[in-house]
C-alpha cells in the first residue's frame, strides 16, 4: 500500500463501504452497479486530531503537519516517496521546500478528487 494509500485510510476513504458494496452484489451480475462517492468530512477529522494532538500542528499549511497528524511518517525520504507516488515533477524534488509546497497542494486536491470535503481556499 502507498503512503497515499494510507492517508486515504487513516481518513476513512473507501475501505469497508466500498468491499461491503462488492460483496453485497447480487451472483451472477455481469456489471457491478455504479457505487456513488461518499463525502468524508476531512475538515473535521483534521480538525479533531490537531484538537487532541499536544503539538501545535497546521495541517492547513503544511504536509508535515498533516502527515504527523494521521501518524504517519513525515521524514524527508517519506515525503519524497509520496511526491514520486504522486507525480511531483523533478525540478520540485531537488528543494525540499518546493517539494512540500507541491507535495501539500496535489494530497488536498487528490483528497477533494476522492470525495473529501477541501475548502476552495486550501486547493
Amino acid at each position: 500500500m502507498g503512503i497515499f494509500s494510507s492517508i486515504l485510510a487513516k481518513l476513512g476513504f473507501g475501505g469497508e463501504d466500498k468491499a461491503a458494496a462488492v460483496e453485497a452484489a447480487p451472483a451472477g451480475a455481469s456489471q457491478a452497479a455504479p457505487v456513488a462517492i461518499s463525502v468524508v468530512d476531512v475538515m473535521a477529522k483534521m480538525e479533531s486530531l490537531a484538537g487532541a494532538h499536544p503539538e501545535k500542528l497546521n495541517w492547513k499549511v503544511s504536509i508535515v503537519d498533516l502527515l504527523k497528524l494521521l501518524g504517519l511518517d513525515s521524514s524527508l525520504a517519506s515525503r519524497k516517496e509520496l511526491a514520486g507516488e504522486l507525480g511531483c515533477p523533478a525540478e520540485k524534488m531537488s528543494d525540499s521546500a518546493q517539494m512540500n509546497m507541491w507535495l501539500h497542494k496535489t494530497v488536498l486536491q487528490k483528497l477533494a478528487a476522492n470525495g473529501g470535503n477541501i475548502p476552495a481556499e486550501l486547493l
